[in-house]
């Protein structure tokens, strides 16, 4: 059964910050980052290496905390998690898949298996039951006995995000889930995902680099110098024809202050560095080039 979409959200971030010190270096990896994901919904996260999000992955996977701000999921405040509360979340509220598939998976055991040990608190009756379910959402029931060594990438990502997915789970994550995988090949793992979606609820969080993700999400966000800088949303209508047509608009993410992050390509097209020339119209905000001359003022002659 489809989850649809609440106004309480499944992952909140605000004002996150993650400050890394080395050596006597101090790199900020988030800064300020705003992210606001309802319970159900599919988001692509994406952004150059560098950007932040896979930094902003591990916090929300409960491996690392914040430096400063918060981040909010299914109701679990991040910061300030004590360890046993920590193993708890990871346990009982995501579920994480790796990019590197054999991260994923225990090389000694088959796909049922993999599937199995972590399912704890329950007989062998409900067990099996449930390990069959998942391999079969996931149509890798005929690896059921297989080890990793014996099936290919793409069906190792899958029995993975079975295992992921084996305690229920509110919030699915994944983490270059394709990387490793050949162009047709990760399409098959974002369609498996995409069906973990749909039918299941679980809100669902893919990072990537991969733009061809977006083809697979209705809301693709991407981050640049550790903060949301645009979003793009999908919707898919049908004409007088019944034929499916797919528009998709991209967004400028605008954070509490007032403050968002203009498309690269618009700078450099408009060659815009350092100061813009602002001026606020009727129904929309005009940014120009800081040496442009202003347009003359349609009234200023009948003054």
């Amino acid at each position: 059964m489809t989850q649809t979409v609440t106004a309480e959200p499944a992952i909140l971030c605000q004002d996150l910050i993650r400050i890394f010190r080395e050596q006597g270096v101090e790199v900020q990896a988030l800064q300020g980052l705003n992210l606001r994901i309802g319970v159900g919904e599919l988001v692509g996260i994406v952004g150059e290496s560098g950007s932040g999000k896979s930094t902003l992955m591990s916090i929300l996977s409960g491996l690392d905390a914040p430096s400063a701000g918060s981040a909010v999921v299914s109701g679990h405040d991040l910061v300030g998690l004590k360890r046993a509360q920590r193993t708890r979340y990871q346990r009982e509220v995501v579920g994480f898949v790796w990019q590197q598939t054999a991260r994923n998976l225990l090389p000694y055991l088959t796909s049922a298996q993999n599937v199995a040990v972590v399912l704890t608190g329950i007989d062998r009756v409900r067990r099996r039951a449930r390990v069959a379910e998942l391999l079969d959402l996931l149509t890798v029931s005929d690896c059921a006995n297989r080890r990793p060594t014996e099936m290919s990438g793409g069906q190792q990502q899958r029995v993975a995000i079975a295992v992921a997915l084996a305690n229920g789970p509110r919030v699915l994550l994944a983490d270059e889930p394709t990387g490793e995988l050949d162009e047709e090949t990760a399409a098959v793992v974002l369609e498996a995902i995409r069906t973990v979606n749909s039918q299941l609820g679980v809100t669902t969080v893919i990072v990537t680099h991969d733009p061809a993700v977006s083809e697979h999400v209705r809301r693709t966000v991407q981050i640049r110098d550790g903060r949301t800088s645009t979003e793009v949303l999908r919707r898919t209508t049908s004409d007088r024809f019944g034929v499916q047509i797919t528009t998709a608009q991209e967004y400028a993410v605008l954070d509490r202050v007032g403050r968002l992050q203009l498309p690269s390509n618009f700078m450099s097209r408009l060659d815009l560095a350092d100061r813009v020339r602002l001026a606020l119209e009727p129904d929309h905000i005009g940014v120009w080039h800081a040496d442009s001359t202003p347009a003359p003022d349609p009234g200023e002659g009948q003054r």
